[in-house]
């Protein structure tokens, strides 16, 4: 998606010919015409460490066989991670230019641009090209959900790792975001709904009948429902994952909700902002986009959302703090009214924490994973890390536990046989089998030494 955009953007700036710009992705895998050009590829990509396909192995020779005049990296600020830095000892170029609008991590690791990139060149305030009309101008608010009695109770009786779910799909989180798209739509802004958490997405999206992009929608899928938020006036809400965080651009959205999220990223918080901060056609007076967080209350959701608005109030926004919304009461079909509505909602969402251990779900593109439309959760592909509940004694062979291994050739699953690739343990098998044996042999001798000499002491006639 975000590849399409960045070949869009050199065809109309600039004088190329459409000839000279190849995509590489999963899908295309064409080299350009002529000695000059332009290739526009993912991260994931480069620095796939699987088998590669024959014509994905010509494209990286290729890629690794020249010297190029410019790296541009955008979204720089991936780069310090250990699987994406292979990018730039991977492909020999004269410059690196690094592009982001947010140069922020959780780690310290954003200090290694400075030797893999280079220097800060330019650095740009929020605030001050807000106020010169370059982006738009954003009201951010934080909108407070109350838990309902039913979701609360089960949240407390939860563990820390399985109680997400349960202020993710909070109902009156719901209501809250029905009401705000409800609410926009009537005043004709374009909407963005994130969430992080993939169960969730689908069923808000559902619900509320709206289209959803996430990380196993088809790529001509994915077009297709961005093409109609753009320019189809009948299609004005879009619901996204976390792949709509970053390379997106829309600048039609002038509203974005954030239902669910990644824990504290202060990063994600501005990327998620920067979705809507594109300049506006609109010339309202006042704010002209809106940003809404909502989060429910009394939860440790709370303590997350005040996290990531660090990096915001630093460029000068300010959060306003909602606790009501006017007449959402009077909303015509408003979801989850009634109890029996609430306590089946809440019946898959216990069967949702009871099928995952970890509730979040939280997708990742670069692991080949998708999202199963008829369970409504999220599985990988391909190779993956199984955890076994066993003591720590099994892993040095004290017990029967076995390993389990990955065909990666035939994608199927082998159980291997305790000990069978440890020298030590079959020579302790062994030796077992051959004392067993020699124990049984040994008895036999002596039972048959034995009844030799009762039979010549005359007992074996009496008997």
């Amino acid at each position: 998606m975000s590849v399409v955009q960045w070949r869009n953007e050199f065809l109309k700036w600039s004088t190329i010919n459409p000839d000279q710009i190849a995509i590489f992705t999963a899908e295309n895998k064409e080299r350009f015409r002529g000695d000059a050009g332009i290739i526009v590829t993912t991260y994931s990509m480069v620095t796939n460490s699987r088998t590669r396909s024959h014509d994905s192995q010509k494209m990286m020779d290729f890629l690794m066989g020249r010297e190029w005049g410019l790296l541009l990296l955008d979204e720089v600020h991936v780069v310090p991670a250990n699987i994406f830095r292979k990018v730039i000892h991977s492909i020999a170029t004269h410059a690196k230019l690094g592009l982001t609008a947010t140069l922020l991590r959780e780690d310290d690791k954003i200090q290694d641009l400075n030797f893999l990139i280079g220097p800060k060149l330019y650095e740009a305030n929020w605030m001050e090209l807000s106020e010169q009309g370059h982006i738009a101008r954003v009201q951010c608010a934080e909108v407070w959900c109350p838990m309902t009695t039913e979701f609360y109770q089960e949240y407390l009786n939860e563990t820390p790792r399985k109680r997400a779910l349960f202020y993710i799909m909070n109902p009156r989180k719901f209501q809250a975001c029905q009401f705000l798209i409800d609410y926009h739509e009537k005043r004709g802004d374009k909407v963005i709904v994130f969430s992080d958490n993939v169960f969730a997405l689908a069923a808000y999206a559902r619900k509320l009948n709206k289209p959803y992009i996430y990380g196993g929608t088809p790529q001509q899928e994915r077009l297709k429902i961005l093409q109609n938020f753009q320019r189809n006036e009948l299609i004005n809400t879009v619901f996204l994952s976390k792949i709509g965080d970053t390379s997106l651009d829309l600048p039609e959205a002038t509203c974005l909700i954030q239902v669910s999220s990644h824990y504290g990223s202060r990063r994600q918080e501005a990327q998620r902002l920067g979705r809507i901060l594109r300049a506006k056609r609109r010339n309202d007076e006042g704010f002209n986009a809106f940003f809404y967080s909502l989060v429910s209350k009394d939860t440790a959701e709370m303590y997350y959302s005040s996290k990531r608005q660090a990096f915001l109030v630093d460029q000068g926004y300010a959060f306003k703090v909602i606790t009501h919304l006017q007449g959402i009461e009077n909303l015509p079909g408003l979801a989850y009214a009634t109890p029996a509505e609430r306590r089946e909602l809440l019946q898959s969402v216990l069967l949702e924490n009871s099928q995952n251990a970890d509730v979040n779900s939280i997708e990742k593109e670069s692991d080949g994973g998708f999202f199963d439309r008829t369970r409504g959760d999220y599985k990988r592909s391909g190779p993956l890390v199984k955890r076994n509940n066993a003591k720590l004694s099994g892993l040095s062979g004290g017990d029967t536990m076995a390993y389990m291994e990955q065909n990666a050739s035939a994608n199927k699953r082998m159980k291997v046989p305790p000990g069978q690739q440890n020298k030590f343990m079959r020579k302790l098998k062994s030796d077992a089998a051959v004392a067993k044996v020699d124990e049984r042999e040994s008895n036999r001798v002596q039972g048959d030494n034995r009844r030799k000499n009762l039979t010549e002491r005359g007992w074996g006639a009496r008997m």
